[in-house]
């Protein structure tokens, strides 16, 4: 099975061709650019120099968030186009466990965080299990004080580019954690988004969307005026 992985979740943009258990190609880059200036360019860069149509690709896997909200919207989007225009299959991974799945043998709690400004993280708890990578925490947008005071007793592993500029608050809360120093773990891989997609469930390409975790400050706002039912205002706006 032929996989195109797309990750534009955050600044990072990393793009990668597997086949079964070969890795083909891949496209990783870490520059602040736009990525939507540089998406589909990238994927028509890495088709061309493995010498592959569109319509050799099976299985389209793409970071499915938390991160940017503009990132996910253009990796989402992209993707999802792809998925409908080929008939392929589409499938959504987490952008946390993309970063946690770099990680390989470690046998702590393995923490990727995201900064969500103010104090706050998109964050969650992985750990190898089987052979198999498992959520043990949920998921969250959280105060970063939370998320510490939530882990206190665990062997946990923190991982990703935000974590040092937290570095001196975990290790007050948690001197016993962790946390990464091997650079290539701290950004997401294409490679390993495109392994997680081979176990993720096939989702249909019209209503999925983004997963971010928490709505954007203009749409709090919004709703803090306006009464919603039970139907998808979102849909239906």
């Amino acid at each position: 099975m032929k996989i195109l992985a797309i990750d534009t979740s955050n600044q990072t943009m990393a793009v990668a061709v597997t086949e079964d258990q070969r890795l083909l190609g891949q496209l990783q880059t870490t520059v602040n650019k736009n990525h939507s200036k540089t998406l589909m360019p990238a994927i028509e860069t890495l088709m061309r120099e493995l010498d592959l149509t569109p319509q050799a690709l099976d299985r389209i896997v793409v970071a499915q968030g938390p991160g940017s909200y503009t990132g996910l919207r253009i990796g989402v989007t992209t993707a999802k186009t792809l998925a409908d225009t080929l008939n392929i299959e589409l499938v959504g991974v987490s952008s946390l466990a993309t970063v946690a799945g770099n990680c390989v043998g470690r046998n702590e709690w393995i923490v990727p965080l995201f900064d969500a400004r103010r104090q706050n993280v998109y964050a969650g708890a992985y750990q190898w299990q089987q052979g198999q990578l498992v959520n043990v925490l949920p998921e969250q947008h959280i105060a970063l004080d939370a998320l510490l005071t939530k882990l206190q007793g665990q062997e946990v592993y923190f991982v990703g580019e935000d974590v040092q500029k937290f570095q001196e608050i975990i290790a007050e809360k948690i001197p016993t954690a962790i946390c990464n120093t091997v650079l290539a773990w701290n950004y997401p891989s294409g490679v390993v988004l495109a392994e997680l997609g081979k176990q993720a469930p096939v989702v249909d390409a019209h209503p999925f969307l983004p997963n971010y975790l928490k709505r954007v400050e203009a749409e709090e706002k919004w709703l803090e005026s306006h009464e919603i039912g039970e139907e998808s205002y979102v849909e239906k706006i």
